[in-house]
């Protein structure tokens, strides 16, 4: 049975991931990743100072290690689970870490 909603628990897991992440892997880059959540969905996004640009969408599954992902596209302006040609897509491993480090390749 799919999760309807991210409980907070993974909320506030998902936080920390985000946080260690911008501090430990981009604090020299001048941009952070920022999470926000809707439903079973969690969307990263970063930010450089000029606004948040979105990156792409996992769908929780009920485990941490096995998030779903969804590259966002530009080209179509929505999240699209069946992309997978683009730069960084081998560092998608079903963790939120996996997906910033996908994401920062694709958009670097």
């Amino acid at each position: 049975m799919p999760v309807r909603s991210i409980p907070s628990e993974v909320k506030h897991e998902v936080q920390r991931i985000v946080d260690s992440f911008n501090k430990n892997e981009l604090a020299a880059c001048g941009i952070a990743y920022a999470a926000s959540f809707r439903g079973r969905y969690l969307y990263l996004g970063t930010d450089d100072g000029g606004g948040a640009q979105p990156i792409c969408r996992l769908e929780y599954t009920g485990n941490m290690k096995r998030w779903e992902f969804a590259i966002y596209k530009y080209s179509t302006d929505r999240y699209d689970p069946e992309e997978w040609w683009f730069p960084g897509a081998e560092l998608v491993d079903g963790t939120v870490e996996g997906a910033m480090r996908a994401g920062i390749e694709a958009y670097e």
